[in-house]
């Protein structure tokens, strides 16, 4: 039986004590890692040269930190501790990191990052790690790792623990481990009593782990991903990218507003399908003749269902299980789901799927607090349709159970976001042209060849068509940048505000000529003109006059109606801000966008001072600490808040995130 302690103090004395000289631990992504635990450890070895540390991991998440006194910091500071707690463990690496004060003799390597939040740390740029998702575990298990540290959960009167949020790579890092020859590394649990319970093969023996910590109580919450508004842009490529959708196949979301615009517009299908038509109609009236769109099938509700497969199980997925979207199930069993394909299944076949099978495959999951909640709650039967499993299952096809997930993800269609697409059909969505890196490949790049490898299936990468860059407007279709994360002989389908580009296939000259057509207007002539200096349009070519309706004020139009009656709300799968901070969200989404630019906020400066003060503003105002303010600055940002409120409380202005 493993070794049970309920110190954190005496869990590092058992791992240093059974461990020399340098040390190499392994710890999962998100939410499985256990902050309490590294805490402890760091404390131990900050200052302690004589024995090096190097950490192994992933998605180091800690809550943002509101800094100074600004507009930002005063809405942020309340926030942060009502939704995180006081009492949140920041980790103390990821905080020294971020400030380049990691010590000498730890090194934190990372193959995935919390987005954009390092790209100023040059230790963390210098240790980034770039890797598939699926071949991270052997990239662990090269360092020889000492030691592994997991967060579990644990049931009353179970005899067994549950990996729970993380069953990525754990299991595949010690097989990679054992194929090296090399020993097994020390496992170590810190039980989390805030951690769902999820079984099935998300499930160990206790003996799976060396040692288990049961820290005593207080148990900080999960963190929990604020969820952000959703913009006219992000509905517009959620519900163009829904359409593509086969009823009876298989779906992979990725996270962001962008997985909830899709998930909503999925839901919205399912659940009001006049309504859906009818913004489908105003969006793009020729879509429905769109060949995507005729090959998925129609634009119906989901009679049979979709099974979800997905590296990361996330909000949108609570809400497509809730409505009925997500109920395909599979089986492992190879025989009933070959029997099932060819259509010779008995009606014993079909009780054993309905009895045993699972609708819902992912990893690792991060959400929001009610998502979580969700997962706590479920009944018994809703729970085993959740199987938790290792990304060499989800993210691959290759070296293990080929032909039953071949039959088991029929029809897939994989939705992933980039930052960056090329007219020729690349894109970049893990790092910036001079090479640092925003996040990272995760399993973005498997779910792209997975799409070629599978019949029927497409892989989506969706992306807003424009940017906002130090106050100028800038196109995310560009004719070539410095990155690539999906190079371009793997194009399948681009998705943005302004349409559909499927690039399958695809001479160049008709992949320009697709990209060109959801360009927003602005950027179009540039772009045609360097694919003909290229060699690669013909020089006779002309941009069609619908192309001309790339624009956002015309988005903003065709959808205004339906953010109007509610049909596209905000915050679709909930929020986690309240009615007056979503107000200020609004408006300081505007007011950064008007102070962009050295001009843009001279001019805001003098419209402030100008504004006139209004009733309605005195609870906004009380929320941000500045219904009194005193001295200049607190004044003029008074009425900077002012102007921004009576700017935004026109209809549906966009929100901002955090």
């Amino acid at each position: 039986m493993p070794h049970h302690v309920t110190d954190l103090d005496a869990a590092v004395d058992w791992l240093l004590s059974n461990t020399q000289g340098p040390l190499r631990i392994g710890a999962p992504l998100a939410l499985g890692k256990p902050h309490r635990l590294l805490n402890a450890l760091y404390a131990r070895i900050e200052h302690d040269p004589a024995r090096p540390l190097q950490l192994y991991t992933a998605l180091s998440l800690n809550p943002p930190q509101a800094k100074g006194d600004g507009l930002e910091a005063r809405f942020m500071r309340p926030f942060v501790q009502r939704h995180f707690g006081d009492d949140f463990p920041r980790l103390a690496y990821a905080d020294a990191i971020a400030r380049d004060a990691l010590p000498a003799h730890i090194q934190v390597e990372e193959f995935y990052m919390q987005s954009g939040a390092l790209l100023a740390s040059s230790q963390a740029q210098r240790s980034y790690t770039s890797l598939n998702y699926t071949h991270a575990a052997d990239a662990v298990a090269q360092r020889a790792p000492h030691a592994i540290v997991q967060k579990v959960a644990y049931r009353e009167g179970d005899a067994r623990l549950s990996l729970s949020c993380n069953n990525d790579i754990t299991q595949d890092t010690l097989d990679a481990i054992a194929a090296r020859g090399l020993p097994k590394p020390l496992l170590i649990a810190e039980i989390d009593p805030q951690l769902p319970w999820l079984g099935g093969s998300a499930t160990v023996d206790l003996d799976f782990f060396d040692l288990i910590i049961s820290p005593p109580a207080p148990y900080p919450r999960l963190f929990g991903l604020p969820r952000q508004p959703v913009t006219d842009a992000d509905y517009a490529i959620g519900l163009y990218a829904s359409t593509l959708v086969r009823d009876g196949g298989t779906l992979q979301i990725g996270i962001g507003t962008l997985a909830d615009a899709l998930s909503h517009a999925l839901v919205l299908r399912h659940t009001d399908n006049a309504r859906y038509r009818q913004i489908l109609q105003a969006l793009d009236p020729r879509l429905a003749e769109h060949p995507l769109v005729r090959e998925a099938g129609g634009l119906g509700p989901f009679e049979v269902g979709l099974y979800g497969c997905s590296e990361m199980l996330n909000e949108g997925f609570r809400k497509l299980v809730q409505t009925g979207v997500i109920w395909r199930k599979v089986h492992d069993d190879l025989g009933l789901m070959q029997r099932l394909a060819d259509g010779t299944a008995s009606k014993g076949d079909h009780g054993r799927l309905a009895r045993e099978g699972e609708y819902l495959h992912g990893a690792f999951y991060l959400g929001s607090s009610e998502f979580y909640d969700w997962l706590r709650n479920l009944p018994e039967a809703e729970c085993s349709a959740i199987g938790m499993r290792r990304i060499s299952e989800i993210n691959q096809l290759y070296g293990g159970n080929e032909a039953l997930e071949r039959l088991q993800r029929r029809d897939a269609r994989f939705f992933n976001s980039c930052m960056i697409a090329s007219a020729l059909g690349a894109a970049a969505s893990d790092a910036l042209e001079d090479g640092r890196v925003v996040s990272g490949v995760g399993g973005q790049y498997n779910f792209v060849a997975m799409a070629h490898a599978l019949p029927d299936a497409r892989s989506i990468l969706m992306f807003r068509a424009v940017r906002q860059d130090a106050g100028k407007l800038q196109s995310n279709i560009r004719w070539n940048y410095g990155n690539t994360t999906i190079p371009r002989h793997l194009r399948d389908v681009f998705v943005n505000e302004y349409g559909i580009a499927d690039l399958r296939g695809l001479t160049d000259e008709d992949c320009v000529i697709a990209m060109a057509g959801i360009t927003d207007a602005a950027f179009q002539p540039e772009l045609l003109a360097q694919a003909k200096t290229s060699k690669k349009l013909a020089t006779a070519f002309t941009a069609a006059p619908q192309w001309q309706q790339n624009r956002a004020d015309v988005l903003r139009a065709a959808l205004a109606p339906f953010r109007a009656d509610g049909s596209l709300p905000d915050y679709p799968l909930g929020s986690d801000f309240d009615a007056v901070e979503q107000v200020l969200l609004r408006a300081l989404g505007w007011l950064k966008s008007a102070t962009s630019t050295p001009l843009g906020k001279l001019r805001t400066v003098l419209d402030a001072l100008r504004q006139p003060g209004a009733d309605s503003d005195a609870i906004y105002l009380q929320r941000m600490d500045l219904e009194h303010p005193v001295g200049l600055k607190q004044q003029l940002d008074a009425k900077l808040l002012r102007l921004a409120l009576a700017r935004t409380a026109s209809p549906f202005p966009q929100g901002t995130r955090i």
